[in-house]
């Protein structure tokens, strides 16, 4: 039975005396000089491909034996020479789950002009999140999930990322005192505002006279964010990234956060929603109850739900122009408000896209705006 062996010297070793050969021999046979033969007996030259293939016809063995016990010695070696970098794990969390070069092209990071810089980068990234020392950074990888309450942990390191740049941005604005009062009548003064999308510009106004926080910051490429809402203190923040520049879907969203503020949700957890378009919608039967409440809400502040119902059972399947801009016109509202309502409601995406205008170009000028080019200056 053959022995096992730690190194292909050592194997090449027992094949000569199992044939009486000497290292000369085998030079011989091989064509090669006795020191190159002696060097491969002492593990002192690798075996290669070709040497293995060599090996392997004089000696009848395959040469993935030889391959096989050089790899294996050579990782036992790098072993014993490496040197254990307890970061490097950390290292490759961070800059394998976080998007590292947007963050910096952002200016997220503005003290790092090149990632290769990898101190700078890692002391950059622990001023960012707060933290005193890597290990104090939580970003672990998780499954993305749909409009929940979330746990900092359970976050995907691009949103996470996002939510904290929300927070960096939040915390140096002045805006009134908050009460449930004031946050009711900007829900009404917003509602006043969905006729024509110019008129998005006072959002930021209003909400910051309710004491509001407002902040919209552009996604990052990886993450699939559409808002978030948490409170700093006694006030209630709410995030947007405006990834869908539409009229339907800012209103939807904005008056979706609005209700958690309204219900005081996100005080002990951050309401974070991700992926509210759509078929993603947040309607199905898994949907938390926080979540349930904020859509409906949503959705009847839009167009009223009754009423949208009725409208279809009355169109339904054949929905003309002049029927769609005669609706809104009764409602009050822009008919990109009932387009994206028909939209979700029949499944069909594909329609009524002429009415789903643009938005953030009204709202942008007004708002605090992190994103598209522009860079809000924090910690100055």
């Amino acid at each position: 039975m053959e022995p096992e062996y730690r190194t292909p010297g050592q194997y090449i070793q027992w094949l000569l005396a199992k044939r009486g050969w000497s290292q000369r021999v085998l030079a011989i046979v091989l064509g090669v000089d006795e020191t190159g033969v002696n060097r491969l007996v002492s593990d002192k030259r690798q075996v290669d491909a070709d040497m293995a293939l060599m090996l392997s016809e004089v000696f009848g063995v395959r040469p993935e034996k030889f391959l096989q016990l050089q790899r294996r010695y050579d990782l036992a070696k790098a072993r014993i020479a490496a040197r254990p970098d307890p970061d490097r794990t950390t290292r490759a969390t961070l800059f394998g789950d976080l998007p590292v070069s947007e963050m910096i092209k952002r200016g997220w990071l503005p003290d790092v002009k090149d990632v290769r810089d990898i101190p700078r980068v890692e002391k950059s990234l622990m001023k960012f999140f707060g933290a005193s020392s890597l290990d104090e950074i939580e970003i672990l990888r998780h499954s993305p999930k749909r409009t929940q309450i979330f746990d900092k942990d359970d976050i995907p390191a691009p949103q996470l990322a996002w939510l904290y740049r929300v927070q960096e941005i939040a915390r140096e604005m002045l805006v009134a005192r908050y009460s449930q009062a004031a946050g009711l009548a900007a829900v009404e003064k917003l509602r006043n505002l969905l006729s024509a999308p110019e008129e998005a510009r006072k959002v930021p106004r209003i909400l910051a006279e309710a004491g509001i926080r407002f902040v919209i910051v552009e996604s990052l490429t990886s993450a699939k964010i559409d808002g978030v809402c948490f409170w700093l203190n006694d006030t209630p923040v709410i995030g947007m990234s405006l990834r869908y520049d539409r009229i339907d879907n800012f209103w939807f969203v904005l008056r979706h956060e609005m209700e958690h503020v309204l219900r005081q949700h996100g005080k002990t957890a951050f309401m974070f929603d991700v992926e509210l378009e759509g078929e993603n919608a947040g309607t199905g039967p898994n949907v938390i109850e926080e979540e349930r409440v904020a859509n409906e809400a949503a959705a009847n502040f839009c167009v009223p739900r009754e009423l949208m119902e009725r409208f279809i059972a009355r169109k339904s399947p054949f929905f003309a122009e002049r029927d769609i801009l005669g609706f809104s016109r009764t409602l009050e509202v822009h008919p990109g408000l009932v387009a994206g309502q028909l939209q979700h409601l029949t499944g069909r995406y594909d329609r009524f896209r002429n009415h789903l205008v643009k938005i953030r170009s009204a709202v942008a000028p007004s708002a605090l705006v992190d994103g598209w080019g522009d860079i809000v200056p924090v910690g100055i």
